[in-house]
């Protein structure tokens, strides 16, 4: 197995540096002064343990569909003006919530610049549906 590994590495060159430049890309903004990843039960824990606040950055409707229990909803367009409201909570882990984990990454930039201690919800509320915990409507 490790032979034909270095083999198609030495036949396909190419897509092997295109394939390392592209994963170094992806971890190198993952990790740039962005939050921290969290998964649904470490989410949990936080919220639990250390009365983080969850703030779901999906629009208005998508919130109304389903959110996760005591969420504020502030839409991804509304939060660098949104710092303000927020204040109030600045002593508490906020935890961001996208629908699949993909804007919240950027999301998060502003809150952290504003002092913020923030969190992403490792794949969104799809993750957290998929992990079988509840979500609510209103």
């Amino acid at each position: 197995m490790m032979n034909q590994l270095i083999e198609f590495s030495l036949n396909h060159w190419e897509m092997v540096a295109v394939f390392i430049a592209i994963a170094a890309t992806v971890i190198f903004i993952e990790t740039r002064g962005g939050a921290r990843t969290v998964t649904a039960a470490a989410a949990t824990n936080l919220i639990n343990d250390k009365e983080a606040v969850v703030v779901d950055i999906r629009p208005a409707n998508e919130f109304r569909t389903g959110h996760l229990t005591g969420s504020i909803n502030i839409p991804s367009a509304k939060l660098k003006d949104s710092s303000n409201t927020l204040e109030k909570y600045k002593s508490s882990p906020i935890i961001l919530v996208c629908k699949n984990g993909m804007t919240a990454g950027s999301s998060a930039k502003e809150l952290i610049k504003s002092g913020f201690d923030v969190y992403k919800l490792q794949g969104g509320v799809t993750e957290w549906q998929s992990a079988g915990l509840p979500l609510v409507k209103n």
